[in-house]
Order: structure tokens, then C-alpha cells, then sequence
């Protein structure tokens, strides 16, 4: 009874306040020599004036009668008890922590599950502020939708056409809609904030990420196969952090291709090359697909939840690690020094291919840390 009598007053209050609002443009000296001059019109010149008034404020429509009102009180009414269903039907932030323990495929079905409930949330508070933009006498709000599945269709057309600047900026688009960060300097892991002073020290000394040891993992492939670092002893292993949706890998896959091309040249070099998913969105559905489709020759690993990608820094898909033989890491950054086809410098230098052919050749990397472009990583929150 409380919340009606509520919506009741307010819809009594709103013509008035609403009515208040289109004066907001006027000074305290304007606003009386208005009233004065309205004091002396005629009705049908009032009606003019105040009809004028509307066409500068913003658009009104003609106020609601009675019973037209009571109908979207109790539209507002109903719309408030399906909101208070919603949300005492969402999880404890308790439960929220919980999930973090669980596999990449129960993390990625409860998203999915989240996020359909906060759709479904948010179309109930417009429906509400529909009916209440009707009960003020104004028209509704436009909102803006959330066409991401659209423009990531357009996207794909766009890296087709080779259109790379305009998939770039639809890239960024899609980001801002989903929420997800952008690229940004990234901030250190709290492990490496919380190190020793003496480790600091020692890696000072290194110089850099590069040649400190390389993060042990096991992952899955998303074929199925269970595969280790360990498995990988006395070889030179290439991490490329990749996701298939990125303008920036997709021109390596399908404008050039060059990551598979570099696997083939050293395959018979003691080199295994490894693409990490670490997108948390990702499905081993659309990997296999595009595994197949591309003709990968290494296979994709499976790092939905962001654990690998974290522990080595990975910050933006490409970005390469290249291990050596003794297990360290001997190069870390970019694939090479042109995003997008766009070459920065005299000439064309694949970081990578350098590296390994030096590596290979029994050589120290001389280039060891490149600044790595491309998306960021899209990891689980």
C-alpha cells in the first residue's frame, strides 16, 4: 500500500514539476517578468506561449488523463514486483568469490547466466521509466542498445575487406560496450609486487622479464590433449597469446600468416609453438573451428580463466614469449614492429622470426623486450 500511495503522488506531483522544468533556463528576474506577461494573456494566447515553451524544453507530449495514469501506476507497479523477483533471485557476492574456484566451463555458463539476468533487469527499470516519462508528459528516452553480436559481424567484414583502421575502431567500440578494459599500462601482478627485496634486486640485475624462468603450467588444448611446459624440456617453446576476434591477430591469420608460416619454418629447428586463449568469453566450439578452418599446425590451449596469461603478464593478444632451451624466458613483446600492416621504422622486422634464428643458431637474443601491440586480453574478472 506504501509504494502506491508513493506512485499515486508522484504522478499527481509530476505535471507540476515537470511544468517547473521548462523555466530552468531563466533568471529569478526573467521568470517574474514572465508571469506577469501570462497574467495578461488570454487563454488561447496562453496556450500559444506555453505550447512554444514545450518546443524549446525538450518535447513534450500531452499530459496523461486519469485513468491513463492509474494504468501506468499499476504498469510501474507490476514492472516493480518482477525487478524485486530479479533481484532477490541474483547471487551473493559470496557466491560470486566462489565461482573463481570453479572450471572455465562452469565460469563461462554462470557469465552467460549473469548476464541475461542483468539484461532482464535492466529492460524492466526502462519499461519503468517509460511509464513514468508518460505519467510526466514526456516522451521516453531513447537508450542506446548493446548491438555487440552486429557489430562484431561488421568487424569480420571489415578485417575481410582489409578495412583494418575501421575494424580497429569497432574493436575499441565492442570493448567499451562490454565493459571489458582497455588497453592501458599495465600494472604488475600482486605476486611480482610482493616479491623479495633480494628478488627485485636479482632481476634488476637481469635487466628485464626477459631471461627470468618461465612460469611452469598445465592446460588443455581445446581438442582435448593435457599438455605441460615440462613436456617441452630442452626445446625452444613460443607462447602467442591469440584471440581469433582480434583485428590485430586476425590480419596475421587471414591477411598474412605469418604465426603459422614462422611454426613451419622452425618446426624442425627444436621449436614447438603454442597459441593461449586466455579470452574468457572464448568457446573450444569457435577455437576447433578456427583451428580447422586456418589449418593450425600447433594447437590452441585453453586458458579461460586467465591463470597462465597472468602469471607470464600477457597483456595483449598478439604477445609473444619466446622460451629457451634452459626454460627461461629469452624474448617477450611484440610479433613485430607493424600493427595492422602499418610498419613503424625504416623496414619491417619480425621480432620473433629474429629471435629464434638466433636462438636456434646457438646465439644470445639480441633484442630481448619489445613493447607488445595489439587487443587486450580479455580476462575472467
Amino acid at each position: 500500500m506504501l509504494m502506491v500511495a508513493v506512485l499515486v503522488a508522484l504522478a499527481i506531483a509530476w505535471p507540476v514539476l515537470a511544468q517547473q522544468g521548462q523555466y530552468r533556463d531563466l533568471s529569478e528576474e526573467e521568470r517574474a517578468e514572465l508571469k506577469e506577461k501570462l497574467r495578461n494573456m488570454s487563454k488561447e494566447e496562453k496556450q500559444k506561449f506555453l505550447a512554444e515553451r514545450r518546443g524549446i524544453s525538450g518535447g513534450r507530449v500531452p499530459m496523461l488523463g486519469r485513468e491513463a495514469q492509474l494504468e501506468a501506476i499499476k504498469a510501474i507497479e507490476e514492472q516493480l514486483g518482477k525487478l524485486k523477483e530479479l533481484v532477490e533471485k541474483s547471487p551473493e557476492r559470496e557466491s560470486l568469490r566462489k565461482l573463481r574456484e570453479g572450471s572455465p566451463e562452469e565460469q563461462a555458463k554462470q557469465r552467460e547466466s549473469w548476464q541475461k539476468a542483468r539484461q532482464e533487469q535492466q529492460k524492466v527499470i526502462e519499461g519503468i521509466q517509460e511509464q513514468l516519462s508518460k505519467l510526466g508528459g514526456r516522451q521516453p528516452m531513447a537508450r542506446p542498445g548493446l548491438p555487440v553480436k552486429e557489430l562484431k559481424e561488421i568487424q569480420a567484414l571489415a578485417v575481410q575487406e582489409n578495412a583494418n583502421k575501421t575494424a580497429e575502431r569497432i574493436e575499441k567500440l565492442i570493448s567499451s560496450y562490454q565493459r571489458e578494459p582497455r588497453e592501458r599500462p599495465q600494472r604488475p601482478e600482486r605476486t611480482e609486487r610482493l616479491e623479495s627485496r633480494q628478488d627485485r634486486q636479482k632481476r634488476g640485475a637481469q635487466g628485464a622479464v626477459s631471461s627470468k624462468k618461465a612460469p611452469e603450467f598445465t592446460l588443455k588444448s581445446f581438442d582435448g590433449k593435457t599438455m605441460s611446459l615440462s613436456d617441452y624440456e630442452g626445446k625452444i617453446v613460443v607462447l602467442e597469446w591469440f584471440n581469433f576476434g582480434c583485428p590485430f591477430v586476425k590480419y596475421h591469420y587471414d591477411n598474412k600468416t605469418t604465426m603459422v608460416d614462422l611454426a613451419k619454418k622452425y618446426k624442425d629447428r627444436n621449436v614447438i609453438w603454442l597459441a593461449m586463449n586466455s579470452t574468457n568469453h572464448t568457446t573450444p566450439e569457435a577455437n576447433k573451428e578456427y583451428a580447422t578452418k586456418h589449418k593450425l599446425p600447433y594447437p590452441i590451449l585453453d586458458d579461460r580463466s586467465g591463470s597462465v596469461g597472468r602469471a607470464y603478464g600477457a597483456k595483449t593478444t598478439p604477445h609473444i614469449f619466446i622460451i629457451d632451451s634452459s626454460g627461461n624466458i629469452a624474448y617477450h613483446g611484440a610479433i613485430d614492429n607493424s600493427p595492422l600492416g602499418k610498419t613503424q621504422g625504416p623496414q619491417l622486422v619480425n621480432y620473433v622470426d629474429k629471435a629464434l634464428a638466433e636462438l636456434t643458431a646457438g646465439k644470445a637474443v639480441s633484442e630481448r623486450e619489445t613493447k607488445p601491440y595489439g587487443c587486450s586480453v580479455k580476462y575472467a574478472n
